[in-house]
Formats: structure tokens, sequence, C-alpha cells
């Protein structure tokens, strides 16, 4: 097993899609008693805390989808180890290669597990599991107690749950990371947009609880498209005399709304805090301009693609430059029929306005079936929104989609790598969506 201890001791065994990490990880999967699961679990107990950690990170995942009673037990005797991030590791180690009920046994059981870090873990991986724990010594468990019983409390029990929360927050936050995130994720589930106003104002107004306000502010705006316009002037007025971190970060994603940037713009300057990128467009943007194409060159163009194309790079210029000079051949418009109806995307989007041009208003139904369902797609939505804009009047139909994306108070559903990054991707296509409603309105021609 030297080539095992070689790579935890340098860190290549916790590398994503690094070879000593898949080499060890299809080993567990495959035995869980062969050396190299062997190996692991006496790294548990190595000298250097970096080995012990490795060695339960490496265990974890591979204790997904059944118990594996000698990690457990192997997990459970190092929530006492000296490094914090072993103890850490451990507890969640303790839940996912135990059964739950072991895991709550060892966080119920007094005495058994006093260290905070460890309890704080264990509570926050088991969920919901925690919600009797309400009288938990640790203000952290009481905490994850109180939020996973709101999570299913009826609207009458909400106020008491509230208070108990507010009353323990500061105390939680101690060892407790996200207290404020971790609220707002429950409050949205709830609906409870502006319960979460309130709470974020009365958490920043008290310096002790304004960090986690300001994370509970963060994570509305990333959840409720109203909540910059909201909350950017209580969080520029309670920055203070420095900025931390955290209310740098909720400054940061309430920026990201232009209504908010538009309502308090003037506001926000008189504080410092860094802009979030500019946003990309999506993968398939179109390319550099070239020289115009006339008839002859689009013709020549078109000639030398297939009828059944799917894909055509310079599909609106090519078409435009040929609706222009007068109707399509059968041919081109066997083409442009493929790029327009076989499969959604950039192209569809594209050439929808394109198909309209050649087919008249008869087309427009089924053109707008077409594209009103992918509105709300976060990878290619902003291509329909424009495409409808250059339908102009003939898009009206459309209208009531546009609103209904338009007037969305939660953020639509994206994937990006970071919060803020979906949050602008929904900033993206509403803006998108407002440009193309406003541009079919005020289409006034024959």
């Amino acid at each position: 097993m030297k080539w095992l201890d070689e790579a935890v001791a340098a860190g290549d065994a916790t590398t994503p899609a690094h070879p000593s990490r898949i080499a060890i990880l299809d080993a567990l999967h495959a035995d869980r008693t062969g050396p190299v699961a062997v190996r692991l679990l006496q790294l548990t107990r190595a000298a250097e805390a970096f080995a012990r950690r490795e060695a339960m990170d490496l265990l974890s995942p591979a204790s997904h989808g059944s118990p594996w009673p000698e990690a457990a037990e192997a997990a459970l005797a190092r929530l006492t180890d000296p490094d914090e991030e072993v103890r850490r590791r451990a507890a969640r180690l303790v839940v996912r290669a135990g059964s739950p009920d072991v895991a709550l046994k060892t966080l119920e059981t007094p005495g058994e597990v006093t260290d905070p870090v460890a309890r704080t873990t264990l509570a926050t991986w088991l969920g919901g599991s925690v919600a009797h724990l309400q009288d938990d010594p640790l203000a952290s468990v009481r905490f994850l107690a109180h939020l996973a019983t709101l999570r299913a409390a009826p609207p009458d029990q909400w106020p008491t749950l509230d208070r108990a929360l507010l009353a323990g927050a500061a105390e939680a936050a101690r060892h407790l990371d996200g207290v404020g995130w971790r609220w707002g994720r429950v409050l949205y589930g709830l609906r409870r947009e502006h319960h979460v106003y309130a709470l974020a104002a009365r958490l920043l107004g008290d310096p002790a609880t304004r960090d986690i306000g300001a994370g509970l502010a963060r994570e509305a705006c990333h959840d409720w498209r109203a909540a910059p316009v909201e909350l950017l002037p209580l969080l520029v007025r309670h920055c203070g005399q420095g900025i931390s971190p955290a209310m740098a970060e909720a400054l940061t994603t309430a920026s990201l709304s232009e209504a908010a940037v538009q309502a308090h713009g003037a506001l926000l300057a008189t504080v410092p805090f860094t802009p979030y990128p500019k946003p990309r467009r999506p993968s398939g943007s179109l390319p550099p301009p070239l020289p115009s194409y006339d008839r002859v060159t689009a013709a020549a163009v078109l000639r030398a693609a297939p009828v059944g194309i799917g894909r055509l790079l310079r599909a609106p210029e090519l078409f435009g430059a040929l609706l222009d000079a007068g109707p399509l051949t059968f041919r081109q418009a066997a083409q442009l029929y493929n790029l327009t109806f076989k499969r959604p995307g950039r192209m569809q989007a594209l050439c929808a306005p394109l198909w309209l041009r050649h087919a008249g208003p008869t087309a427009v139904p089924r053109l707008l079936a077409l594209m009103a369902p992918h509105l709300g797609d976060y990878g290619i939505g902003e291509y329909y929104a424009e495409g409808l804009a250059r339908m102009g009047r003939h898009a009206r139909p459309a209208l009531p989609s546009l609103t209904a994306l338009i007037d969305r108070r939660t953020r639509l559903p994206v994937n990006d790598a970071t919060r803020d990054g979906e949050t602008m991707l929904d900033e993206s296509l509403l803006a998108a969506a407002i440009e193309a409603r406003r541009t079919i309105l005020t289409d006034t021609g024959p």
C-alpha cells in the first residue's frame, strides 16, 4: 500500500479526477474489506492530522448507499480528535457510514460527544432528524432543531419558532457556519418573502447579529427578485466603519439586480464592494461580424449545405439576404424549415422570425407554440426572447408567457457554479423578457 500512502501524503488522493483518487474509490466500491479499505481505516489513526483528514474524506463518499459499520466505528473514535477538521470530517462520516440512528444516538446520549464542532456537524448532517432536540445544551444544535421544526410547521407555530431562532442565532453562529443562509432557505421553502425582509432588518440593526442578517439578506436576493430593492438600503445603512466580508458579499449580490441599481444606484455608490463579473453569453453566442452576404453568395453557401441541415453558423445573415431579395427556392425553404422546426435551441430561436418572413402570419401560432415554452430556459431563453422581439407585433400572442416570466416573484431555477452566477442568469433572462415585451408592444407596423 505504499502508493496509497504516497497519494494520501501528497494530497493526490483527494484531488478531483486524479488517477490515484479514482483508483482508491474504485477499490473501495468494489470491496470494503480489501487492502485499500483496510489501509484507509488504519490511516484514520495516523500520527499526522493531514493524513487523518484525507482518510476521512476518502471513506465518506465510499460510504454512500449502504451502512459501513467499520468506517462508522473508525469515525466515532475520532470525534474527540485534537484536530478540529478531523472532528468535523469524522462527524460527517458517522452519519454517512452508520445508520442515522447510530449518529442520532451518539448525539442524544449525555456525555457521549461534548465537543461543539462534532455535535454541530452531527446535527447538520442529520437534517430533519434533530427536530426534537430543541432543548439541547448547545445553541447551534438547538438552532438546527428549531429550523428543522419550522420547515414542516403550520403557520400558527411560526411566531413561536421565529422567536426561538432569533433568540439563539448569535450564540449558534459561534459554531454553526451560514446561520443566515440556512434560515433563509427554510423561509424560502415556506414562501415567507415579507417575513424575510422584516427579519433581515432586525438582524442587521443589531451589531451582534449583523453578519447573520447580511447572510440572510444575501440568500433572500438569491431567492426573491424584489429582495435587492427592499434590502439594499438596509445593507448600506448598516455597513458601519468597516465592511465585513459577509456584508460585502451581500452588497455584491444585491447589486446584481438591475431594479435595485436603478432605484438605489446613488446610495450604492457610497460604499465599497466588489462587483460581480459581467455575465457571459450562453455557449453558442454569435461569432464576430463578417462582411454581409448578398443573394448570390448566400445562395452559394446554402447550395453547399445539405437539405436536412441542423445547424448553420450564419443562418440569419444568409436567409435574411435571400429574403430581402425575394422568395426562397423550394430547397432553401426546406433548409430553413429544418433549422426552425427540427430541434429546440439557439438556431431555432434565430430562424423562427425568418420562417415568419417566408411563410407569413399563418405560421405564427405554430412558431409561438415552439418558442414560448423555452423562455425560462437559462441556457437558451434569451435567444427565444430576442426571437420574439424580432417577430414584433406578430408575437403579441406570446405576451402572456413573457409577462408571466417577468412577474415571477421568485428567481427562475437555473444551474451555475455559484449562487451569484445563478442570480445573474435570472437577471439576464428577466432583462431579455422585458426588452422583448417592450419591442412587441411598440411595434405598430402594418
